[in-house]
């Protein structure tokens, strides 16, 4: 029986099959500002849904998906599923995104877990697959957006990253990327002081890779969300 995960950002659509051995086949990317966006996708037997997406967004896609599959699956955020007990007394407040990819990591010792798409989010995890709380902050693209958009004259791409910049342009690269460099930084101190450890840095997400240079010792999770969709449909479906 086949079986798809689906990833449904505020900028890109992600989607993969289950492989052979229960993990993540090869991934397919779109961004969501296409007009043909939906063209092109899979059909099968069982598909599930992870979505943090607008819901004109989502609702296009699960009716999309709707006529391509005998069954669809809407996941959501869960108090407790596996070895993960979220921190958040209302489920419903934490994105799926930050759960799935906190399920597909845990439960074998203490994380950070950090996703860069439009936000910036820290999620910490000790080694039992207890989530001690998180952090948001706007990514470093969308500071600049931010920025642009209140100060037109300032550009909102380009520059290179510096201590201390020589130009416009690079000393806004370098503010927007600091700021979620120091919050990483920061974030990861913090949980030492309270885990008594140190724990493992995990990255994912599409605004990550300019950062990846600049930060201390991590591991590259990219399709983190997809990951935790594979180990909730062990979970759930069996």
């Amino acid at each position: 029986m086949s079986f798809w995960m689906f990833d449904l950002g505020n900028t890109r659509l992600k989607w993969a099959a289950l492989d052979a051995d229960g993990g993540v086949g090869e991934v397919t990317a779109v961004a969501c500002d296409r007009d043909d966006w939906l063209a092109g996708l899979p059909q099968g037997e069982v598909v599930c849904v992870a979505s943090v997406a607008s819901l004109e967004r989502t609702i296009a896609l699960l009716l999309a998906l709707a006529q391509r599959f005998r069954r669809l699956h809407r996941v959501r955020t869960e108090p407790t599923l596996g070895p993960l007990r979220i921190a958040y007394p209302r489920p419903e407040h934490l994105g799926v995104d930050r759960f799935l990819a906190m399920l597909g990591l845990c439960g074998r010792e203490p994380l950070l877990v950090v996703g860069v798409g439009t936000a910036l989010t820290v999620d910490l995890v000790d080694a039992t697959g207890r989530h001690l709380g998180g952090r948001i902050a706007p990514a470093p693209e969308l500071m600049r957006a931010s920025l642009h958009a209140r100060a037109p004259h300032l550009p909102e791409t380009g520059g290179r990253y510096a201590a201390f910049a020589d130009d416009t342009d690079h000393a806004l690269a370098s503010g927007c990327e600091g700021a979620a460099l120091a919050l990483v930084e920061q974030s990861l101190r913090q949980a030492q002081e309270r885990l008594g450890v140190a724990p493992a840095l995990c990255l994912h997400g599409g605004g990550a890779q300019p950062l990846r240079a600049r930060l201390p010792e991590h591991r590259w999770v990219p399709d983190a969300v997809l990951n935790g969709l594979a180990r909730w449909r062990a979970l759930r479906l069996g």
